[in-house]
């Protein structure tokens, strides 16, 4: 077939009439898919453009990857069926551990072999994505080549989490298909006990709350610890994490919890110049982590975050948890002896609310809630303060054309308005602000412990993914867990740990500046000089890491009451700017 007749054929796929029985396998769906922002109608509309759209690509095989998470699980089963039906594409959306996922990607990029069509992976991603040009741009797909594929529908606008998965060049690279942030979390029950909270005011001299900043999250660690000992004859605990040198302990800190400590420099979505892996970017090149290279990887802030680490995990925490991997950890304040956890994440959600468990009422309402996480003490106004996972899809350039054109339209089918606030009420993680401020979450809200009250109010913003000064995540996140997990055993002091890290993320910076492979926006690193000169110069420039040391890392203590911290935010949605 000729170009021409080739276009002249699409054109009648995309116009032609919906046959009766598509349209009554579209209505299925429809009744699957309610919730929904869109009306029914609306609904018919834009299900009516996917099935016209991938006329072209029908019959074809197409595989999608994810990790394995309760949205996930629910695109697998029943989003990858309902467009498979709606679209003649038989669509495969396979789910394995999140390692896997990077791995396999990796794969895809160093071999230029097609492993799968389309990837939700993490937005921790966007600084190798957008330096190695392996990566479609989606910004320029979509009014591009792939515009005959892109629902105009879609609404990029409505995305919260568009700032994660745009690049330095100011480009879209990449689209949130799930959220979930990483919060604090504690026993509402226990901190509104009048017995317990007339206790903690009676020694700390300040209200017993939700923790402003460490020095009260440690206080009531204590508390409940060494005070409080055991409630209805169960030894209680007043914090909870993991310690095992594993993989996942890697996470623990990348996600953020240096930020949380105060590491970095201000700055939204990540911290800029120096971020809160304390890489140091200038314009758009990584130039160290080393505090000798201007970085804040080993800086005083780090250290400081690791050491609190280690401390409340061996005294507030069960003495299990020193030996737990984050899989092993995360069930445990559902079973109901922990009073507060500062890494909490909200993909736990589903979980913690099932009816039945020690954490819940009868009523179907919480005995817990969630809130924003407690700062360190280096930390300061305009920082981020906390991490939020942003699976994403992403589409590569080794993918053939017409198979990336097929998933690219699958991976806008399970993010559309048709399906997403459905969506979003099987897994709780939010992509749309259009979801999060639906009459049907307004409704839910009491029974999911304050998860759509953050996700409503102002402080959402600073809880953020790993950004673009890392520029080579799947190299750089690995080397966090060996070198941390060496503090977390004894083996080396926390300043030693860190200074091993620091220097082995400026190693793998030398190599790739070295390669070149990354071109203009890849690591130039800064030569070494005496910490002085960078402590000097951030102060001399007005901006922050890395820092000095503190003389009293343990400020008074400061707490906020929970119903009053939640009222104090706007009960509107915001206005935003309507895609053009």
């Amino acid at each position: 077939m000729s170009s021409a007749a080739a276009i002249v054929a699409v054109s009648f796929a995309v116009s032609a009439p919906v046959r009766a029985a598509d349209d009554a396998v579209i209505q299925k769906w429809i009744a699957e898919f309610q919730p929904s922002t869109l009306s029914k109608e609306d609904q018919k509309k834009e299900l009516e453009w996917f099935a016209k759209a991938a006329e072209p690509f029908k019959g074809m095989e197409i595989n999608v990857v994810s990790e394995t998470i309760t949205t996930h699980e629910y695109e697998s089963q029943t989003l990858a069926k309902a467009f498979s039906e709606i679209t003649g594409i038989k669509l495969k959306h396979d789910l394995i551990q999140e390692g896997d996922v990077v791995e396999k990607l990796q794969t895809q990029m160093q071999s230029g072999k097609n492993v799968y069509d389309g990837w939700i992976n993490d937005s921790d991603l966007i600084g190798t994505h957008f330096r190695y040009g392996q990566t479609v741009v989606l910004s320029d797909y979509m009014t591009g080549e792939g515009k005959d594929v892109t629902d105009p529908m879609l609404d990029v606008n409505d995305f919260i989490g568009k700032s994660f998965t745009t690049a330095p060049d100011g480009k879209l690279y990449q689209l949130p298909d799930q959220q979930f942030a990483n919060l604090y979390w504690f026993r509402y029950d226990w901190f509104t006990n009048p017995d317990y909270k007339a206790k903690f005011k009676a020694k700390y001299g300040y209200e017993l709350g939700v923790p402003v900043n460490w020095s009260a999250y440690e206080d009531i660690a204590e508390f409940f610890t060494n005070d409080i000992k055991e409630i209805n004859g169960v030894k209680v605990y007043g914090h909870m994490d993991y310690g095992k040198k594993d993989p996942s302990l890697g996470w623990r800190f990348t996600d953020a919890w240096l930020s949380m400590a105060g590491n970095g420099d201000k700055g939204i979505p990540n911290g800029l110049p120096v971020d809160e892996w304390g890489i140091r970017m200038e314009g758009c090149r990584p130039v160290g982590s080393s505090v000798e290279r201007g970085g804040d990887t080993n800086g005083p802030a780090a250290v400081y975050s690791i050491t609190k680490y280690l401390e409340w995990l061996k005294k507030y925490a069960p003495p299990q948890a020193q030996g737990m991997t984050f899989s092993e950890a995360g069930p445990v304040p559902a079973q109901g002896n922990i009073a507060q956890q500062m890494f909490w994440y909200t993909a736990f959600t589903a979980d913690m609310v099932k009816p039945g468990i020690a954490v819940m009422n009868a009523d179907g309402t919480p005995k817990w809630r969630m809130a924003p996480s407690p700062h360190g003490a280096y930390w300061k106004e305009g920082m981020k303060l906390g991490y939020q996972d942003a699976g994403s899809a992403t589409l590569l350039k080794s993918t053939p054309p017409d198979r990336r054109k097929a998933a690219w339209l699958y991976l806008q089918f399970i993010v559309s308005k048709s399906v997403s606030l459905k969506k979003s009420h099987v897994g709780l993680t939010f992509i749309r602000e259009s979801d999060i401020w639906d009459k049907s979450f307004t409704e839910r809200a009491p029974k999911l412990g304050g998860l759509i009250e953050f996700y409503r109010s102002p402080a959402r913003v600073q809880w953020t993914p790993t950004g673009n000064n890392v520029p080579d995540y799947p190299k750089l996140a690995q080397l966090w867990w060996q070198n941390i997990g060496d503090a977390s055993s004894g083996a080396k002091t926390p300043q030693a740990a860190m200074d091993a890290l620091a220097a082995a993320q400026d190693s793998v910076m030398e190599r790739l500046e070295k390669s070149g492979v990354q071109g203009a926006c890849g690591p130039k690193l800064h030569k070494k000089e005496k910490p002085e000169y960078w402590f000097a110069k951030a102060e001399k420039d007005g901006t922050i890491a890395p820092q000095r040391k503190l003389a009293n890392e343990k400020p008074k203590g400061e707490t906020v009451d929970y119903d009053t911290l939640i009222k104090s935010w706007p009960a509107t949605p915001p206005k935003r700017a309507e895609a053009k």
